[in-house]
């Protein structure tokens, strides 16, 4: 049940609330938890190997970030541009602190499918291609970059522009483009059997 205190900084935007949350208002930081919090663990998640545990040690890192410089945080800035790339940066501090990554110890903390007394065969079907899909889908982010998965992750999990991509990951609009299509290239091929028109080109727009 959302509190009377956090109810009233709802209608105010990312940028506010910063503002808010530098005169103390602690209700303000809930709900810019509560609109974020959700989005970066499965930013995490998808990042870190799927590691929920991990993922869930970051999202505590990166909000602790968020009040520890809170004072670098300008309202001329976007919030949402500012967290990612706190959010990215910890990610590639992590994967400098594991020397070689293929040692990651990599598991899928994807839902299994479901073993009720269901008689649908075609509907216990699609689960398991969905389940095959997302499986194959983490390994192949896995096998990217960091700075290339995550490109793909902001642009497809999170719906941002290229230009904001761009700024999070610090580089030119023609970097991230070229990342996007190499990504997509790279998945379509390698997740084409679950794609009936697997023979089309994917066009990066």
């Amino acid at each position: 049940m959302m509190t009377f205190f956090r109810k009233k900084f709802t209608s105010f935007s990312d940028e506010r609330l910063m503002e808010f949350i530098k005169n103390g208002e602690k209700s303000a930081f809930e709900e810019l938890y509560v609109r974020y919090s959700n989005r970066l663990l499965y930013y995490f998640f998808r990042m870190l190997g799927g590691d929920a545990e991990k993922a869930q040690d970051f999202l505590h890192d990166v909000f602790l970030k968020v009040i520890e410089n809170i004072e670098n945080f300008h309202t001329a800035q976007k919030f949402s541009t500012w967290v990612y790339t706190i959010a990215y940066n910890l990610c590639k501090n992590e994967y400098r602190r594991l020397a070689v990554r293929k040692n990651y110890d990599y598991h899928s903390e994807l839902d299994t499918v479901s073993n009720s007394n269901d008689t649908n065969f075609d509907y216990q079907t699609d689960l398991i291609d969905m389940k095959n899909f997302n499986e194959n889908l983490l390994s192949t982010l896995n096998t990217f970059d960091p700075m290339q998965r995550s490109t793909f992750l902001l642009r497809y999990q999170e719906n941002y522009s290229i230009k904001t991509i761009s700024e999070i990951l610090g580089c030119s609009e023609g970097t991230t483009k070229s990342r996007l299509f190499y990504a997509t290239r790279k998945l379509a091929e390698k997740l084409r059997e679950f794609n009936p028109l697997h023979n089309e080109e994917i066009l990066i727009k």
